[in-house]
């Protein structure tokens, strides 16, 4: 569409996906270039029914999160299989920390009730695009998200956690039946 006239200016949470729009030819920007952002559109590894979510599989999810938070408008599109009856069902809770003392912060993580293992590739710690680690935390059903959000970012180590709370505006999902869409004033809370 950008190779048809669409006018855009587009912000990259990951170095894959500035590769990605560099190739074909996406106006990039920083986001202190712009402070505030018209749209954000992504995907997510889980979703519940009032729209949390978490995010973070691919190992973005600071960046990502800070997006999000600076947009005015955050559109989720998944596939029927990241729609969950609670978060932490289906998938690990991604942790973003510093290298600095990571394995007492692991430890913290574990103190708050989960099962927590460094992400590794081939046997390597796995390295962000921040030059961080990730800790994935098995929670199981999580029943508090945003006090476990708070509670999370308050260790010391901890630069951000994959829990998306209150930050999606809209979730389109598809599936072999078709596509819904599912927006934030559907909730009743």
């Amino acid at each position: 569409m950008v190779k048809n006239g669409l006018k855009i200016e587009a912000i990259p949470t990951s170095l894959k996906t500035k590769r990605l729009a560099t190739e074909l030819k996406i106006p990039l920007i920083e986001l202190d270039d712009r402070v505030e952002i018209d749209i954000t559109i992504d995907g997510a590894d889980e979703v519940d029914s009032n729209l949390n979510l978490i995010k973070g599989g691919g190992g973005a999810l600071t960046r990502e999160k800070i997006i999000a938070y600076h947009s005015k408008k955050v559109i989720i599109i998944v596939d029927e299989t990241k729609i969950v009856k609670g978060l932490g069902c289906d998938c690990f809770l991604p942790v973003e920390i510093t290298k600095f003392g990571w394995s007492a912060t692991k430890k913290v993580l574990e103190g708050l009730g989960c099962t927590a293992e460094l992400r590794k590739i081939m046997d390597e710690a796995f390295i962000t695009d921040n030059q961080n680690y990730i800790i994935d935390c098995d929670f199981g059903k999580i029943t508090d998200a945003e006090a476990l959000e708070k509670e999370i970012n308050n260790v010391p180590g901890v630069l951000e956690n994959g829990l998306f709370i209150g930050l999606a505006d809209e979730v389109i999902v598809g599936s072999k039946q078709g596509m819904m869409t599912l927006e934030r004033q559907d909730i009743v809370q």
